[in-house]
């Protein structure tokens, strides 16, 4: 016993290499695509009254899941409806309330996402969640908001393990501020671009003399492509792209992005602004495979926006930023999309699941060596 403790002993005093290390995000490490500034929390959650919660599920060699909710503010959701839209990229998905908000231009709940064959588990969960919720006692017709992407080749994914129980948990454990990321929530068993994916936020805000407005974003990747980080080939240097000679690779997967802004925008420029998330969708090295399913939402938190359950009059009058000026928010929520993808990536570590399946996170050390090679990052 007491030369097992010593190694023990030992073997933690060792130290850490860089892989084993905590995982740090895109911009700690000197690589800031874009000419905009981010945000406090560089996430989704600077703008204002947007919270995030994740449940995640590891459990055995088998269970590598999650749900992850985003809340538009911190009231009753059904009874301030938000104005919204959505841009679908590649139809290949399970999106759920997708309809009623391109029809109507809002949503009513918050905007869940989790794995594939847990979507429709999760919508019913939302459901009873906003019946539930005090002020609701006579709704008859909730349109819950649900994205998804398939982790089931390191999750057990026909178990459909997400619960009402971790969707509640999620929803009541939102926070505003520090956004976990990586493999959390809904991006515990997904892989993105040659490596494990997961969960990543960030924000950009725009000059007062432009608005001043946040745009923040969140993402849940799992898709494949050729990876690019500020325009160096990472994925063709290390020779894990799509197509590469002799190395198993899946293209197929799904990405989800949600754009949350403080600027008043109507559906339409709602959905322009969600449009352009695939810009950076491009920038990362995805085109969209036959087998991806990806989508964009995208909402507006502005009070002067908000759509009451109950209309008071006929008619309302609200502000809305003019077409002439939302090229700004454009270049914004390309810039905070193509960080948040990176952000997932390096901030998700290895992960073994299923059937011992193991995939590996992006390894930092070789990956900065290729940035530094292709003067893709920020020198000291």
């Amino acid at each position: 016993m007491k030369i097992r403790s010593l190694l023990l002993i030992l073997l933690l005093a060792l130290p850490l290499s860089i892989s084993a290390q905590e995982r740090q995000r895109a911009r700690e490490l000197g690589i800031e695509p874009g000419i905009l500034t981010p945000g406090p929390y560089n996430a989704i959650t600077d703008v204002a009254g947007v919270s995030v919660g994740h449940t995640t599920l590891v459990v055995g060699d088998s269970i590598r899941t999650g749900v992850t909710v985003i809340r538009p503010h911190g009231g009753n959701i059904f009874q301030e409806k938000v104005p919204a839209a959505v841009f679908v990229g590649n139809g290949f998905g399970k999106a759920i309330g997708f309809t009623q908000v391109e029809e109507l231009g809002n949503i009513e709940t918050p905007i869940a996402l989790t794995n594939t064959l847990n979507a429709f588990l999760v919508a019913n969960a939302l459901m009873d969640y906003t019946l539930q919720t005090p002020g609701n006692e006579s709704v008859r017709s909730v349109n819950p908001v649900v994205g998804e992407t398939n982790d089931g080749w390191l999750n057990h994914i026909r178990g459909r393990h997400v619960k009402q129980e971790h969707v509640f948990k999620a929803l009541e454990n939102a926070q505003t501020g520090i956004v976990a990321e990586g493999n959390v929530g809904a991006g515990t068993g997904t892989r993105a671009l040659g490596f494990k994916g997961g969960i990543g936020t960030a924000s950009r805000v725009l000059p007062e003399d432009k608005g001043g407005y946040t745009v923040g974003v969140l993402v849940q990747t799992n898709f494949g492509g050729i990876l690019q980080i500020n325009g160096a080939p990472v994925g063709r240097e290390m020779n894990n792209f799509y197509m590469a000679e002799d190395v198993p690779y899946v293209v197929d997967g799904s990405c989800m992005m949600i754009i949350a802004t403080d600027a008043p925008l109507s559906p339409r420029n709602l959905k322009r602004l969600a449009k352009r998330s695939f810009l950076a969708f491009g920038r990362v090295g995805a085109f969209s495979s036959n087998g991806s399913g990806d989508y964009s939402i995208a909402f507006s938190t502005h009070k002067d926006r908000r759509i009451p359950y109950t209309a008071a009059s006929i008619e309302r009058t609200v502000k809305e930023v003019g077409n002439d000026f939302m090229s700004p928010l454009f270049l914004a929520v390309v810039e905070a999309t193509e960080e948040a993808i990176y952000n997932s990536l390096f901030m998700a570590e290895d992960m073994q699941g299923q059937d011992g399946r193991i995939m590996k996170a992006l390894p930092i050390e070789q990956t900065l060596k290729i940035l530094d090679q292709y003067k893709a990052r920020k020198q000291e």
